[in-house]
């Protein structure tokens, strides 16, 4: 064998080790698994990863839950001297808030009326004075004594605006005007509608005034008095 064939057998054999280990090192690194690309954060197969971009930030919810609270109310338009009353009240009562007491007026609209039409006098007697309580009373006892009954219903309440308000003799008054959606049926002792339908509401304006002791613990107010819009 000549020293040339020995040379060449020599390098193709070193070219052979090479070729053998980088295609082997490639072909380890192939059947290693992707970390990541089906895992989820916590490793789990097949829960699909959250971008950076998409993560929830904690930080972020609080700041946005925040701003959501802290959001300022919409007041209704108040006539300007209905507007001073209203600051005359506060002024003397420093639990007073407006927009808490328009929430409040609402549900004691719906209540006072479902109160009314069940002819449940005891709820009536803890949510009005003695004069409108006994307009309400007489009024159902008549009801009773023609045999007939109410299936009323309250729809939707469109407005509760604030026409009037002030201090009168150590009295908090807030004049209210609702209109609301009243679906109303009068049926009599046989049981037959006598009038109205329930299929079709009719509006219903009411003007209506709440009075609060200023000097009571008591911070529940009064319906005083009632008039039609």
């Amino acid at each position: 064998m000549t020293p040339e064939i020995v040379i060449l057998a020599m390098i193709a054999a070193f070219l052979g080790l090479r070729l053998y280990s980088v295609l082997g090192r490639r072909a380890e690194h192939e059947e290693e698994p992707i970390q990541g690309r089906f895992e989820g954060r916590q490793g789990r197969p097949g829960a699909p990863r959250v971008p950076a971009q998409q993560k929830p930030d904690a930080k972020s919810e609080d700041r946005g839950q925040a701003d959501q609270v802290q959001r300022p109310r919409e007041m209704p338009l108040v006539p300007a001297p209905a507007e001073r009353g209203l600051a005359e009240i506060a002024s003397a009562d420093r639990r007073f808030d407006a927009f808490a007491f328009l929430e409040g007026a609402r549900g004691a609209y719906r209540m006072i009326l479902e109160a009314f039409w069940k002819g449940d006098k005891e709820e009536l007697r803890h949510l009005c004075d003695d004069e409108v309580y006994a307009s309400f009373a007489g009024a159902i006892d008549a009801r009773v004594e023609a045999g007939e009954t109410l299936e009323n219903r309250l729809v939707r309440i469109e407005e509760c605006a604030v026409i009037a308000a002030g201090v009168e003799n150590g009295f908090a008054r807030i004049t209210l005007r609702f209109r609301a959606d009243i679906a109303a049926v009068t049926r009599n002792a046989e049981g037959d509608v006598i009038a109205g339908s329930l299929d079709d509401a009719v509006e219903a304006v009411d003007v209506w005034t709440f009075t609060r002791a200023l000097n009571s613990p008591d911070p529940d107010w009064l319906l005083d008095e009632t008039d039609q819009g």
